[in-house]
């Protein structure tokens, strides 16, 4: 088993005497009020900075306050020129760069690629405020700014994009972040560990360069370190023959290395037994090879997802040009005791002061919610999570939950009572584990749910409920809600759990994710068959009509995921209409960086398979018109989409489902006024209103928030 010293263990910096700040400062002004000459980290974020270990600038920052550095924020910087990031002066060990809480194109952009008015995380919701590629722009400002400082990359940006990766925005396969930013250093993955160390190691002196072997960091190198030996990854996986190019594989004066009798490349196949995992690198194929050949890039994305595993992963290695990028292995999980301390700094848990009286909208809607958890075993191939937290689920206490409730209800201006949230990247994942630590350790299944529940999965809820009943029984707390994702089919299985969660904490929609009702794109995503959705929700109208409650699910689906067909997308239309949903928006699927689905997206091929070039190609919606489509069906209701469903559904010989009965889906006649799209043959307009037409009124959820709702079920 790995282990790592405790997150605290380390000797605090001698900047500790300076005592702890009520806010980290932004400005000049605000260190001369602390007595700084100097900052010992400066951390460039993208996101409007907001004391709230929600955000990643304030956690990290107090972490590394606690470790006694003096940590400044430099938040939104004008990134057109080195200017902004001289403001704090220059960082005595490092600059901390990091794009913020989201992706700074996921931010800015929609999944059509069009530009988003708003960006939450600015005050009053300002759009505009960062860059595109905010990690590559700050990091070469930095480095601007002050030649020489040690710049590190971290944050979910860098995570996603610390290897060759296919880029939705641009549409091809773009080089890992770290050249581009020539950064010194990568962070990937919760960055806890990894920052600690490294600002320690750099206060006692040793040169960043020298800094090779910390898990959850990246970097470029030249060569092979002595005493390590190379796997090729296409002995792994073999994914047929590679093209006829310089081999990647082999040191050669065109890659910038030399011949030597040291270093060992060995076929997986052919390994040595008892090979030492922690001084073995698997290489994968090289930037140029996965740039040009999609089935060479499916084969790296699999392996690359096989070596995840913080107890069993080994390093990565992936040539760029003439150097190296090296990825060591994950980070290890905190411990519970660790995840608790972060959450006990001395946060205002409210926006910079100098922001004023100006809005933050991502702060407004998470600061009376409370993270219970991290991780997540479900293994969507569309979702980052895994990517960026690993599937380990690291949990707080039940004193801390509840030591932070207080705190909100006793410090929080405006809390009325109510806990908008108890959860994290999953609602229900909490306190769930292997049962064995060894098998744990040494597991490679990319989901512990999917195609079933794991029989070593600990999927018991009682530590849950218990949470949920004594966060509900606090003084002046009024209500808990749960707004997290829920994972429906984990819920199943622990009936009382179901029945806690519909008596006491919905407010009366609960958002749940089946994602599609057909088998095709659920295998694709790894999420379970619909079935389980119809299990759980006989289960919630139960307990619902127990508790005197009338409620409702709020079921979220997904457009054009690769391995959905017209057909399928149909057959969600018609579960939608049998069942009076009608979304009023929908979610089309979005390619980001090193997921699964993305892989599969851009090369058409399965990397939950083994990779060959001969092996079955798989269905990706990736044309305007057919995402468009696929979006259509979702809002079959929608007038405007109307015409194109009519001909789509000619096209598929399903004319009988055009009408004006209860059975059809789309009605033969077009209400005037609406255009019915411009990428389709304009339909006959049929003025006036139909015979019987009724009026029904929104729902509350979708009168209320403005999201993704849909029709109450009946």
């Amino acid at each position: 088993m790995h282990t790592a010293p405790d997150l605290f263990s380390y000797r605090q910096y001698w900047a500790k005497r300076f005592g702890t700040a009520p806010v980290l400062p932004m400005s000049r002004e605000d260190m001369d009020e602390l007595g700084w000459d100097s900052c010992d980290i400066i951390i460039v974020t993208g996101d409007a900075y907001v004391d709230h270990p929600s955000f990643g600038m304030a956690l990290i920052g107090r972490l590394l306050e606690s470790q006694g550095f003096r940590v400044g924020i430099i938040a939104q910087p004008d990134w057109k020129s080195p200017d902004d990031f001289r403001r704090l002066g220059k960082p005595n060990l490092f600059f901390g760069i990091t794009a913020g809480n989201m992706d700074s194109m996921v931010n800015r952009y929609t999944a059509e690629l069009r530009i988003r008015s708003n960006d939450a995380y600015t005050p009053d919701g300002e759009g505009g405020k960062r860059p595109d590629r905010s990690v590559v722009v700050y990091a070469q400002r930095a480095r601007e700014a002050f030649k020489g400082v040690p710049v590190i990359v971290g944050g979910i940006e860098a995570s996603l994009r610390r290897i060759a990766h296919y880029d939705y925005w641009s549409d091809k396969v773009r080089r890992s972040m770290l050249p581009d930013s020539k950064a010194d250093m990568l962070i990937y993955g919760n960055a806890e560990r990894a920052v600690v160390e490294m600002a320690h190691r750099l206060a006692n002196g040793e040169k960043i360069v020298e800094i090779t072997d910390v898990r959850g960091t990246g970097f470029m190198r030249q060569d092979l370190p002595e005493g390590w030996t190379e796997i090729d990854s296409t002995t792994i996986d073999e994914p047929g023959p590679v093209d006829a190019k310089p081999d990647p594989y082999a040191a050669s004066p065109e890659c910038g290395k030399t011949e030597t009798t040291d270093r060992k490349i060995v076929s997986f196949h052919k390994r040595p037994k008892g090979m030492d995992r922690s001084r073995t690198v698997v290489r994968l194929p090289s930037y140029d090879q996965v740039l040009d050949d999609p089935v060479i890039y499916a084969h790296a994305s699999r392996v690359f997802h096989l070596e995840t595993n913080p107890g069993n992963a080994r390093a990565l290695v992936q040539q760029h040009g003439k150097r190296d990028v090296w990825l060591n292995p994950p980070p290890l999980p905190l411990t519970t005791k660790e995840l608790d301390r972060l959450y006990e700094f001395p946060y205002t848990r409210m926006p910079h002061p100098s922001y004023g009286d100006a809005k933050n909208p991502a702060w407004e809607m998470i600061c009376f919610s409370i993270p219970i958890m991290r991780g997540c075993f479900g293994g969507c191939t569309f979702c980052s999570i895994t990517e960026h937290e690993g599937r380990i689920i690291q949990s707080r206490s039940e004193d801390s939950v509840i030591h932070e409730i207080e705190t909100i209800r006793d410090t929080m201006p405006g809390f009325t009572g109510t806990i908008s949230d108890l959860g994290g990247s999953t609602a229900n994942m909490y306190n769930m584990r292997c049962e064995s630590e060894k098998i744990e350790s040494s597991c490679r299944r990319l989901s512990c749910v999917f195609p079933d529940i794991c029989s070593h999965m600990q999927t018991s809820h009682k530590p849950l409920i218990s949470l949920y009943r004594k966060a509900r029984k606090l003084k002046g707390v009024k209500r808990v809600l749960i707004a997290s994702g829920l994972r429906y089919d984990l819920a199943v299985r622990d009936p009382e759990y179901i029945k806690e969660l519909v008596a006491h904490h919905v407010g009366g929609y609960l958002k749940i994710a089946p994602e599609h009702t057909e088998d095709g794109p659920l295998q694709m995503m790894m999420k379970p068959g619909i079935g389980t959705y119809d299990k759980f929700k006989r289960l919630f109208d139960k307990y619902s009509k127990e508790a005197g409650k009338e409620q409702y699910l709020i079921p979220y689906f997904i457009a054009a995921h690769p391995g959905t067909s017209d057909k399928d997308m149909l057959n969600l239309a018609l579960w939608l209409k049998h069942n009076d949903f009608r979304p009023d928006q929908v979610q089309a699927f979005l390619p980001t960086p090193l997921a699964i689905a993305s892989a599969m997206y851009h090369t058409k091929r399965n990397p939950l398979r083994k990779i060959n070039r001969k092996g079955k190609s798989v269905d990706v919606p990736s044309g305007t018109r057919q995402r468009r489509l696929h979006k259509a069906f979702l809002r079959y209701h929608d007038p405007d989409n109307w015409p194109l469903l009519r001909e789509t559904l000619k096209k598929m010989g399903r004319a009988d489902l055009i009408g004006n009965g209860k059975k059809h889906l789309v009605p033969a006649w077009q209400p005037a006024g609406t255009t019915g799209g411009k990428l389709t043959a304009p339909a006959k307009v049929r003025t006036g209103s139909p015979k019987k037409k009724t009026t029904r009124k929104k729902s509350t959820a979708r009168r209320n928030t403005g999201k993704k709702t849909g029709r109450r079920q009946r």
